[in-house]
């Protein structure tokens, strides 16, 4: 058996600068030096360097030369593109199950919605937002796919940046959406998936804007 093979200095940097972008250490606009990353993350400007030219593949940052790293904002039409793309995943995931799955499942989120109380309660927003995006990964890996949950594996980092960025909005609204989220434990408890889908969308216009379109 041979041994795991140690991450190089440019892929640990990666995962750290991407880390940082996602839970809000590195919010949206801010423009990243090489120079301070560097430094922060006691490695030479080499995999720094290598580390944001990933992230820009990505999509995670823009690179002005001679300047930075900008983290990107995700733009309207990207919004609408997430939104849309959790819908189809979330409302295919309730439609692959079965009535006795769905009682199973409905009970877990229930417990997942007590504890997102308990976290609003103390003020813990980096607790709430992993678990509204457990919440919402749970109806997707309820249909047991696996292309469909490495998706949304995907999209998952999308929508931590995106509630990070919108901390205190996400605040203003977390009793609603708590109320939304006990709404689509009961349209799956129910197996109603053409109300599961109507609350979730109305659930993601408030999150993402009004980008989405009619069933």
């Amino acid at each position: 058996m041979s041994a795991t093979r140690p991450r190089s200095a440019a892929e640990q940097a990666h995962e750290s600068i991407r880390a940082g972008i996602v839970d809000g250490t590195y919010p949206p606009g801010m423009l990243l030096s090489e120079n301070d990353l560097a430094a922060a993350l006691g490695v030479s400007r080499t995999p720094v360097r290598s580390a944001l030219a990933r992230l820009r593949e990505d999509g995670w940052v823009t690179i002005y030369p001679q300047r930075g790293a900008l983290v990107n904002s995700l733009t309207p039409r990207e919004l609408k593109d997430l939104a849309d793309a959790r819908l189809t995943l979330e409302t295919s995931g309730v439609s692959r199950t079965d009535a006795s799955q769905r009682q199973t499942i409905a009970d877990q989120l229930e417990r997942l919605v007590d504890q997102q109380r308990r976290a609003l309660q103390r003020r813990r927003v980096g607790d709430f937002i992993e678990l509204t995006v457990k919440f919402h990964s749970s109806f997707v890996e309820a249909g047991d796919n696996t292309y469909l949950i490495g998706l949304n594996r995907r999209l998952s980092d999308r929508q931590r940046q995106l509630l990070h960025a919108q901390q205190e909005h996400l605040l203003a609204r977390a009793e609603h959406l708590i109320d939304e989220h006990q709404q689509l434990v009961g349209a799956l408890r129910h197996g109603d998936v053409a109300a599961f889908a109507d609350t979730l969308r109305r659930h993601l216009t408030e999150t993402h804007g009004p980008v989405l379109g009619p069933a």
